[in-house]
């Protein structure tokens, strides 16, 4: 194949190469699901703590990427890129000799921070490799279809690996394709960057990472202190605060890290609703979903992998089918659909749950949701990597995948919220119910949410009361259940609504062209 204008003599090796990068970056971000119970035990992590194995990564990542793709455009993509490869290396090594569950949840920030570094690249390249519209359409096509794999691979492969290795195997495995990604891209992808560079907007970064950090602990810790605590209202204030700094800096900044003049565009800002909205809803499964039947059904991580199989392939399919759909016809009509039916989805996940459990059934119903949200992904990264200059592509892309992150990262935070709050309002009603002390109350609780009995708790108190106790343990299923089903209904209620934003959004911007 010959070189294509300003694009790469090897566009084809150099997609593959990309393609592998990305799937490293995303499928650490649901790899990990299907461990938590082993992480769990080994570590004696709460529910709390293992959203922090899971969120430590997606914070960083999301937090960081604006500044990974702005430094990409002005310093090279490919530099950036392996610079990134390299540090996700490192936390990979870090996680899997972790003794503590702090240690692991330090590792999965470090690798998010390289995750930050290497993916915005994968991208922005693109619109580099490919120049002509309807090649890159078929190209996203096929980044969005492997992120998709990545992502609904995630639970499968970790459960193969646990399985057969344990919990850290997964961080070896990771060390090994993200060591195989970093040769690949130096061998064949082109470098590229802005060729009239602006100063770097650090601000800007420093102001994006505070508001979005600040804003996701205080959303996870408020589960256990309350939201209204002074420490948690605290960080949701320096959150908004941060916030409304870096919009005040961004339309002020010479080269701003994100140019908000690109939200005036409607497919642009109709497809950061929907990465927003569907990544928010995609964790709805891979995490709680996952988690619900590991610890409440024990499901080995081997038949917890087994149920997310066919999502993954219909992930897939919906992805290629996207990528083909939008080289011909554009991106909204694909990206509405492919909320609907993802929403449809959930809710029909959501009744499989609902009574006694029969695999085949519940895969079904996730592949029709895993199927919506390959239709969904690939139209709204074309709308925005066709809407911005190329010589901004670093931006739009790092942009596009910081809402996928945010809406991930505000998934199992918010959604975590929930689950935990129905767990303990629903525990501790029972519990006054049986008549257990409330001075009980609160170690009983940590035990279901553990598994376990705490370390260091005295069970001397608890022996008078132990067939209490032993109902409470079996009440845990129902109250989490609650949880769950309330977190899947917000979740297809928010997609739903972004596809009628979208549709609205669209309508409108028709109706001032006329």
């Amino acid at each position: 194949m010959g070189k294509a204008p300003g694009g790469t003599a090897r566009p084809r090796v150099a997609l593959t190469a990309v393609a592998v990068v990305v799937f490293v970056t995303f499928l650490d971000t649901t790899v990990v699901s299907v461990a938590l119970g082993d992480i769990r035990s080994d570590l004696s992590a709460d529910v709390t703590a293992l959203q922090w194995v899971v969120n430590a990564y997606t914070v960083v990542f999301a937090g960081l990427m604006l500044a990974g793709g702005s430094l990409g455009d002005r310093w090279g993509r490919k530099r950036v890129m392996i610079v990134g490869l390299v540090i996700f290396c490192a936390g990979s090594v870090v996680s899997a000799l972790a003794s503590s569950v702090a240690v692991l949840i330090a590792g999965r920030a470090i690798m998010g921070l390289g995750a930050a570094a290497s993916e915005p690249g994968t991208l922005s390249v693109l619109r580099h490799i490919f120049p002509d519209d309807r090649a890159r359409a078929k190209a996203i096509g096929v980044w969005a279809a492997v992120s998709g794999l990545a992502l609904a691979a995630g639970p499968v492969l970790g459960g193969v690996l646990v399985h057969a290795y344990g919990w850290r195997s997964i961080f070896w495995f990771n060390l090994v394709i993200a060591a195989v990604a970093l040769v690949a891209a130096l061998w064949s992808v082109p470098e590229s960057a802005d060729p009239r560079p602006e100063p770097i907007d650090w601000a800007g970064a420093l102001l994006s990472a505070i508001a979005f950090g600040s804003v996701i602990y205080a959303a996870t810790v408020g589960q256990d202190l309350g939201y209204t605590a002074p420490s948690v209202l605290a960080l949701f204030a320096v959150g908004a605060v941060a916030f409304a700094g870096f919009v005040v800096v961004e339309l002020r900044a010479r080269a701003p890290m994100l140019d908000f003049r690109y939200l005036r565009l409607p497919a642009v800002r109709s497809a950061l609703v929907v990465a927003f909205a569907v990544y928010f809803g995609i964790f709805s499964i891979f995490f709680f979903t996952a988690l619900y039947l590991q610890v409440m059904q024990s499901y080995s991580a081997a038949r917890t992998a087994t149920v997310f199989v066919p999502m993954a392939v219909a992930i897939v399919i919906g992805s290629l089918v996207a990528g083909w759909w939008v080289a011909r016809r554009g991106a909204r009509t694909p990206m509405i659909l492919g909320c609907v039916v993802g929403a449809s989805g959930i809710l029909l996940t959501r009744y499989m749950l609902s009574g006694v459990i029969h695999d085949p059934a519940l895969s079904a119903a996730m592949a029709v949701a895993g199927f919506g949200f390959g239709i969904a992904v690939v139209p709204l990264t074309s709308a925005v990597m066709s809407g911005v200059p190329s010589e901004h592509s670093g931006m739009a892309a790092a942009v596009t995948n910081t809402m996928r992150q945010v809406g991930s990262a505000f998934g199992v935070a918010v959604l975590g919220a929930l689950v935990s709050g129905f767990l303990s309002a629903d525990l501790k009603a029972r519990m006054n119910e049986l008549g257990l002390p409330a001075s009980l109350q609160p170690d009983a609780i940590h035990a279901v949410e553990l598994g376990k009995i705490p370390e260091g708790v005295d069970i001397g108190p608890y022996l008078k009361y132990l067939s209490k106790v032993t109902e409470v343990l079996n009440t845990g299923k129902v109250a989490f259940h609650h949880g769950l089903d309330v977190a899947l209904l917000v979740s297809a209620l928010m997609i739903f609504a972004a596809a009628a934003f979208t549709a609205v959004d669209a309508a409108r911007h028709r109706a001032d062209v006329t």
